[in-house]
């Protein structure tokens, strides 16, 4: 999932559902037909290797996707289910293959918060999180899955999601970055799910590594990363600097920000800006850049420090 527009130098070339395409030697893509203004042209599922493969991030719950995956694999065999996340556009349809292929289910861990919650909150926003995710092998930094000419290590990028890995494949300096990197528009990074933090902490992180290509969640590849993340974290300190300024020019809650600083924004993306805003006055009020009346909220007050 994706946050509004308002981004640094994106590329807005989006791969095309209903074709499986061979996009390096040991990657395969197929786009899942669930497009939307948070998914960009759908969810990418991605086939690394030839014989014995892993697929990563099936997808939806789309019996559909699932079978044209297949079909465009004829003789081959599934050895690993990876998923990078736990949000409904990307798990759920690795219980689908799984069940179709027997193939084990590895990755990310169950779904979890950012941080303990007061009961029902959040409760209305539960719908993008696949809770049924269980693996039958959790990876963690470090951890890698082989097969015949490739490796995948895991990552551990939390902040889109506290679960969030990406997976490195050495053999082509090729980094798949699930949700955290997209090169079509910035991550959303919404509460309960995400953590604002976390998020720039992983961005740091990546910013640190040699890879030369990323295969996103959603979109095209991410070219010339290392650039592309810096220009990723500048915006985020951007859009922290407007937030104060917001908050310093009387603006008290999270409603009255966006209005301010996503002027003329698709009002079915208003819910997505919300949240992200949110994101920013959860991490400022920790930091003690900002005040509020108690824990930070949603529908919370707000005050310059």
């Amino acid at each position: 999932m994706s946050e509004p527009p308002d981004r640094p130098e994106l590329d807005g070339a989006l791969p095309r559902s209903g074709e499986t395409r061979q996009v390096s030697p040991l990657v395969r893509r197929r786009v899942c037909a669930n497009a939307s203004p948070f998914t960009a042209s759908g969810t990418c599922t991605y086939i690394v290797g030839e014989g014995t493969v892993a697929v990563i991030d099936p997808g939806p719950e789309d019996a559909g996707h699932v079978d044209a995956l297949l079909a465009s694999m004829p003789g081959e065999r599934v050895g690993a289910i990876v998923v990078t996340h736990t949000h409904r556009d990307h798990s759920p349809g690795a219980r689908l293959l799984q069940a179709r292929t027997g193939a084990p289910i590895v990755g990310c861990g169950p779904h979890r918060a950012a941080r303990d919650l007061a009961e029902g909150e959040f409760a209305h926003l539960d719908a993008s999180a696949d809770r049924a995710h269980a693996p039958d092998r959790l990876m963690r930094e470090g951890d890698t899955l082989e097969g015949d000419g490739w490796t995948l290590a895991a990552v551990e990028t939390p902040g889109h999601t506290m679960n969030h890995l990406a997976f490195a494949l050495p053999e082509e300096a090729a980094l798949f970055s699930g949700d955290h990197v997209m090169a079509w528009s910035t991550s959303i990074v919404a509460p309960p799910d995400g953590s604002m933090r976390a998020y720039m902490a992983s961005l740091d992180k990546l910013r640190e590594r040699g890879e030369t290509v990323y295969w996103p969640g959603h979109g095209g590849p991410v070219r010339d990363p290392r650039r592309f993340v810096r220009g990723l974290a500048a915006h985020r300190r951007q859009r922290e600097t407007a937030i104060r300024a917001r908050v310093e020019a009387g603006d008290r809650d999270v409603r009255a920000i966006v209005a301010a600083i996503y002027q003329g924004l698709n009002p079915a993306l208003h819910g997505a800006a919300a949240l992200s805003v949110f994101a920013h006055l959860e991490d400022l009020a920790e930091r003690g850049l900002v005040l509020t009346d108690g824990p930070p909220r949603l529908e919370g007050r707000y005050a310059p420090a």
